[in-house]
């Protein structure tokens, strides 16, 4: 992975952010977003790339948010991932949830989705931060010093990151928030570059049903589970 000179703008699947975050997610919807596309199969990506320009939804689901990214509680994430040089999505789901819970969530992922689509998942989400250094980098964007979350407040402030008006945790909603949409379109273009859509597909739907089921075991039970999962 490259070593930026300074701390840059990146991207988790798991980018993944608590009290900070409620402002800007389920309120920003009505100002900042376009209406929301249905969620297209993996097969279906080429073309939901074109439509969700013309209609601004989120290619594989959920509303685009279009305003400026809360990089104060991205920063959070990245810390709690590790650092920015090396930032582990494991590594952030445990500093947020604790081993024991991470240890079940994943155990529970890998029962649902198999263990090679979880592999996947997580070589998806590390490229993508790795990506959106590079992209950030480029563009000569940095980042702020980390917001005060750490722990289940920040994986709370994740939900709430994600979190439309309707309820719904949609993971295109969550990164437009947390790097932007240009910069989290242009990294999911690189995805279906490299591994493909599918595993572009696998990345949107295994964090879809990771993060709401995580705010359901903190107690969040009004989040709704995105209908591609």
């Amino acid at each position: 992975m490259m070593k930026p000179v300074r701390t840059v703008l990146t991207l988790g699947a798991v980018v993944g952010l608590a009290v900070a975050f409620t402002g800007c997610s389920s309120s920003s919807s009505s100002s900042a977003s376009a209406t929301a596309s249905p969620a297209p199969t993996a097969s279906a990506a080429a073309i939901a790339r074109s439509s969700s320009a013309l209609i601004g939804g989120d290619r594989y689901g959920g509303p685009s948010y279009l305003g400026k990214p809360n990089l104060a509680a991205t920063a959070a994430l990245v810390k709690a991932g590790g650092g920015a040089a090396k930032f582990s999505t494991a590594k952030a789901f445990t500093s947020m949830l604790g081993a024991k819970m991470t240890k079940i969530e994943i155990a529970k992922l890998t029962k649902q989705y198999g263990k090679a689509k979880i592999k996947q998942y997580f070589t998806t989400s590390n490229f993508a931060i790795e990506d959106a250094l590079k992209i950030a980098t480029k563009a000569g964007i940095t980042l702020p010093t980390p917001a005060p979350l750490k722990g289940k407040a920040l994986a709370m402030g994740l939900v709430n990151l994600g979190t439309t008006s309707n309820g719904t945790f949609w993971t295109g909603w969550m990164l437009d928030h947390a790097v932007s949409h240009k910069i989290q379109d242009h990294v999911m273009n690189n995805i279906d570059a490299k591994y493909g859509e599918k595993a572009d597909a696998n990345y949107h739907r295994i964090n879809n049903q990771a993060l709401y089921d995580i705010a359901q075991a903190l107690g969040k039970t009004k989040v709704k589970l995105a209908s591609f999962h």
